[in-house]
Formats: C-alpha cells, sequence, structure tokens
C-alpha cells in the first residue's frame, strides 16, 4: 500500500509555487512517452562538410561544467569520445594561494568531495586551501563537510584538465553567438546533430550539448524552456570576518532573524564567511555602515536576545528542562559562536537572492545541469552540491548508454536523468522554500513550533541531523546536489 502511495505521489504535478509538471518515475519509458515529448526543431541545415563533429560540448566551465568535463574524460568507457569544454572567459590558472579569502565560497558535502576525489581535483584542493568543519556536540560527530573558495575549486578542476588533454578538449575566450537545433528524426543528407556557431565565426556540431551556463542560460533560453522564476525580496551581504581570537573554528553557526538568516561559516583559526540574508534596504544600510558598527551589527544579530519574546523564551526554558529530565546528556552547555573583531578589506558585498527551475532539464541532444537547471534559495547550502549532483548521475547514464553502444543524445536516457534529478532537486526545493516561509512568520503557534523543533535536533545527541545552512555559493553563477550531508550548530531563533 505504501508503494501505491508513493507511486500517486511521484506521478502528481508539484504543486509547490506552480513549480514543476508531471513528471514520469519509471526507469522503462514507453515509446509514446518519448513521441509526445514536445521537440525544439530548427531550420534543415545542410552539413559544409567543413565542421568539426564532438561526441560531447558541455557550454560552461564554472565549477560545474568544468567537473562535468573532467568526469566524463576519465570514465574507461568513454575513452576515445571526442570531448569539448566551451569557457566564455579566461583560464582560471592559480600559481599562488592569494594571501587573502574571497567572499565566494561553496559548502562542499562530503559526497561532492569525494566526486571530486574521483575526477582528481581534490588533491590539488586540499593542497591549496579549504576548511573542514562539523557540529561539536557530546557524543555526536557528523559527516565533515568543507568549505571552499569558489576560486580554488575552479583552479584545482582547471589543473586537472590540463592533465587530461588527450582526453578532453578546452576552448577558453570561446563566447556562444548561436545553436541550431536537429529535428529528432531527418533525412540522412541533413545534419542531424546540434550546431554550435561562435562568436569568432567557428562553427561545430555535437552529438550531445550539455548547458552548464548558468541561471541565465542561453543553451535554456534558446530552446525556449519554460523557467518558472521568483525573487524574496531579499540581498545577501557576503563578507569575510576577522575573528577576535584564534579559535579551533570548526563550527558552522547560522542564526535565524525576523529579516533573514545569518551564518557565520569558518575559513581558518582566525577568519570566518558571512553570509546575511536580508531586505534590500537593510543590506544596503549594512553596506553604508563603517567597520566597527558593521561588526557590532553581526556580533549583536548573532548574541543579542533583544527580539525575543518572554513567551517563546519560558516555553523554551520549560522544554529544554523537560527534554534534560529525559536525557541528562541533552541537556549539556551548547559552544558559542565567536566574536568578530574585524573584516577583511574590500569584502563586503551584496548579491540579489532568487530561486526558479526549468521545467525540463533535457531535449533531443541536450541535457541542462547545475544552475541552468535549477537554482534556490540559498537557504540550506545545497548550490554547488546539487550541481555535482548532477554530474554524478549525467556521467554515471552516459557511461551506461556508451557501454551498451547506444546513441549519446538519444532522448531515453536524457529522460531517465531528468526523472531522477527532478525526484530529487524539486522535493529540496520546496523544503528550502518552506523553511524561507517558516521563519519569515511571526505567529506565535508557528515560532512555538520551530523553536521545539530546533531544540530537539540540537539537544537530543541521538539524532543524527543535517541541518540547513546558509548557501554559500553567491555569485552571479549560484551553482545548485544530490550528494548532500552539511551540518552546523544553529542558535535558538529570535522572534518579535
Amino acid at each position: 500500500q505504501s508503494e501505491d502511495i508513493m507511486h500517486k505521489l511521484t506521478k502528481a504535478p508539484l504543486a509547490f509555487n506552480g513549480l514543476g509538471r508531471c513528471f514520469i518515475t519509471e526507469k522503462h519509458l514507453p515509446a509514446v512517452n518519448i513521441i509526445k515529448r514536445r521537440l525544439v526543431c530548427s531550420e534543415n541545415e545542410r552539413d559544409s562538410g567543413q565542421n568539426e563533429v564532438y561526441d560531447v560540448v558541455i557550454s560552461g566551465g564554472g565549477m560545474v561544467g568544468s567537473a562535468m568535463a573532467c568526469s566524463l574524460a576519465m570514465d574507461p568507457n568513454l575513452a576515445g569520445r571526442r570531448i569539448l569544454l566551451l569557457e566564455a572567459g579566461n583560464k582560471k590558472v592559480m600559481d599562488k594561494v592569494p594571501d587573502t579569502y574571497s567572499t565566494r565560497v561553496s559548502s562542499i558535502s562530503p559526497g561532492s568531495a569525494t566526486l571530486l576525489s574521483g575526477i582528481g581535483a581534490w588533491e590539488h584542493i586540499t593542497k591549496m586551501r579549504c576548511k573542514p568543519y562539523q557540529r561539536m556536540q557530546e557524543n555526536l560527530q557528523d559527516e565533515m563537510a568543507y568549505i571552499v573558495e569558489n576560486d580554488i575549486v575552479v583552479a584545482a578542476i582547471t589543473k586537472q584538465l590540463d592533465t587530461l588533454s588527450d582526453s578532453v578538449q578546452v576552448k577558453y575566450r570561446s563566447k556562444v553567438e548561436k545553436y541550431g537545433w536537429p529535428m529528432p528524426h531527418q533525412a540522412a543528407d541533413y545534419v542531424p546533430w546540434v550546431r554550435v556557431t561562435l562568436a569568432n565565426g567557428e562553427t561545430l556540431q555535437t552529438k550531445l550539448l550539455i548547458g552548464a551556463d548558468g541561471p541565465n542560460s542561453m543553451v535554456r533560453r534558446e530552446l525556449g524552456i519554460p523557467t518558472v522564476k521568483w525573487n524574496y525580496d531579499q540581498s545577501a551581504v557576503v563578507a569575510v570576518l576577522r575573528l577576535s581570537e584564534p579559535t579551533e573554528n570548526n563550527v558552522a553557526w547560522q542564526r535565524f532573524l525576523p529579516t533573514g538568516p545569518i551564518a557565520m561559516l569558518p575559513l581558518s583559526d582566525t577568519e570566518s564567511s558571512l553570509v546575511w540574508s536580508t531586505s534590500h534596504r537593510m543590506a544596503e544600510e549594512l553596506l553604508e555602515l563603517d567597520e566597527e558598527s558593521f561588526v557590532d551589527a553581526i556580533n549583536s544579530a548573532f548574541w543579542s536576545n533583544e527580539n525575543q519574546s518572554e513567551l517563546i523564551e519560558t516555553a523554551g526554558s520549560l522544554f529544554r528542562g523537560a527534554l534534560s529530565a529525559i536525557m541528562p546528556s541533552a541537556g549539556s552547555p551548547r559552544q558559542l559562536p565567536p566574536s568578530v573583531a574585524g573584516i577583511g578589506p574590500k569584502s563586503r558585498v551584496m548579491f540579489p537572492l532568487g530561486m526558479g527551475h526549468a521545467s525540463e532539464y533535457i531535449r533531443h541532444r541536450v541535457a541542462l545541469i547545475g544552475d541552468a537547471a535549477h537554482r534556490v534559495h540559498p537557504l540550506a547550502g545545497q548550490g554547488a552540491n546539487l550541481g555535482f549532483g548532477d554530474v554524478a548521475c549525467l556521467t554515471q547514464l552516459l557511461s551506461q548508454a556508451a557501454f551498451n553502444g547506444k546513441d549519446l543524445g538519444a532522448i531515453q536516457h536524457l529522460l531517465e536523468y531528468e526523472t531522477e534529478r527532478q525526484r530529487h532537486n524539486l522535493p529540496m526545493m520546496a523544503a528550502i522554500d518552506l523553511m524561507k516561509r517558516l521563519y519569515s512568520t511571526n505567529a506565535a503557534p508557528v515560532v512555538l513550533l520551530r523553536t521545539f523543533g530546533l531544540q530537539a535536533t540540537n539537544m537530543l545527541p541521538t539524532l543524527k541531523v543535517s541541518t540547513p545552512l546558509l548557501e554559500l555559493h553567491i555569485s552571479s553563477n549560484l551553482e545548485i546536489s544530490g550528494i548532500t550531508s552539511t551540518t552546523c550548530q544553529t542558535l535558538a531563533p529570535p522572534t518579535r
């Protein structure tokens, strides 16, 4: 009976802010489902015979796109395939790790670290710079996660790509001018592949195009794939923080304020990264503060109880007392967040926050990964990890297709990729959005519920919980995993 219920749930349209379509969960898809799927067709273009044909072209060389290129190049079943990575920007080379930290950082889950290790990039990352962190509670040690600067992740993967030059070609400073989409069934004398025209006039063809070109994806836009987008009328203020004194600093801290969540993420024993989500107006005010006032505002946000209601404080105190009576070890004092003494020079910036989701991840000979397919509110630390989850899933399916002698661009296994990733991504996006809205209300019953919930998960040493952590990938390229497991210490949320 439970299997029947789950089947009905997965077949139902996702009624989440108008998000999603009815997506297919069956592994073996009947031909009728494939035929009915809407396909984009362009005008028929004859092959001039002068265009290079690749097996896979990846458009976008950020963290997710470059990881995709490495992953495919290192798969033994794809040996001998022609793989090309197109990146509009310059090659990211890091001969020496900068003395100062970047504000653009990501939380790398253990699963994502395993993926990066499998493609040979993790060794480069650990030699450069990363910070492991974990929840520090009595009788509980969660799996470690890692705070890594985005520039270091890209530089590490780029270094690994250099060792794979026989298996994957990379074209930097190669901006795409336009795409030409094939029909699924064409006459033999017509081009059956995706045509890619670069800004320098060069034209190439590919049997499979992977769009990893970010939230404003040209691939997605040119295909006409509908995307549901909305913003939260919020911005994130990010900065590099200098701590008052050296500390082990292996705990990620977050607190839910009436205006939005704030997080302090460890970078080293003396520095942390700030991600403060709040209203546009307050974000602008925070940017205009002098350094001393800004530091005071951060410390106050983490330490002050001025917004704590007497009702919630009394109820929370009684709840903690009752829980301690049942489990004495649950009442042990928790760590307190470190105090902040200053900020890194020119590290304070703000970014608008939003959320979006493509209704389809694939079309004929095309697949979307990372932010090109999905973008979540930066509450939960799933940005880069969701993208790396796409990489792992698509690599596995393409490897199996190659092993079975199938066309890499065939829609059957691309549909399987879409089904598997939407099955994971959509519920997570719904949960993140729900949590964001839960912490945006000051209604007493809701506040009591969320306070009890947080206190219970923080105090019970027998529970292993992945508490949502603020997204760390704050950039114009917010990338988002299936490979999850982040931990943090959550402070009791203040309320009005």
